[in-house]
C-alpha cells in the first residue's frame, strides 16, 4: 500500500470564515461541514479540515502547487484584496514574487497567521 496524505487539520479562530478565505483565494468550491470541521477538498484528494482552536494558534505553513494560469488568478485575488505578500518564507522580500526552480512562487498570510504559499514548480524540480 502506498502512503498518501488524506487530510490535515488547520486550527483557526473561525473555521467557517477561514475555510471561505482559502476557497475564495484559491478559487475552490465552497467548503462543506463535516462534524466539527469545515472541509475544503483539494484536487489531489487531500482536504484541509478547519477546526476552531481551543488554545492559541501556532502558525503553520501550507504550500500549494498550482499551474501558471492558476498562479495568475490566485495572485490577482491576493493583490485585489490588498493582502501583503512576499517572495520568501521569512517575509523579508515584500511586494514581490520569486522565480525558484524556473517557476514562480509567492507567500502571504491567512487571517490567523498561517504562512501560505503558491508555487508553479516543486522545489528541486
Amino acid at each position: 500500500m502506498s502512503v498518501q496524505l488524506n487530510h490535515t487539520i488547520v486550527h483557526v479562530r473561525d473555521r467557517a470564515a477561514s475555510a471561505r478565505f482559502y476557497a475564495d483565494i484559491l478559487g475552490l468550491p465552497a467548503p462543506k461541514t463535516f462534524g466539527h470541521f469545515m472541509v475544503l477538498p483539494l484536487s489531489n484528494d487531500v482536504s484541509l479540515d478547519f477546526l476552531d482552536a481551543r488554545r492559541d494558534i501556532s502558525p503553520q505553513h501550507y504550500a500549494f502547487l498550482v499551474s501558471e494560469d492558476e498562479f495568475d488568478r490566485i495572485f490577482e485575488r491576493i493583490t485585489q484584496r490588498g493582502l501583503d505578500y512576499w517572495a520568501d518564507p521569512g517575509h523579508q522580500q515584500p511586494g514581490t514574487i520569486n522565480h525558484n526552480d524556473g517557476g514562480r512562487g509567492v507567500y502571504w498570510s491567512d487571517p490567523d497567521g498561517h504562512n501560505l504559499e503558491i508555487i508553479t514548480r516543486p522545489y528541486g524540480g
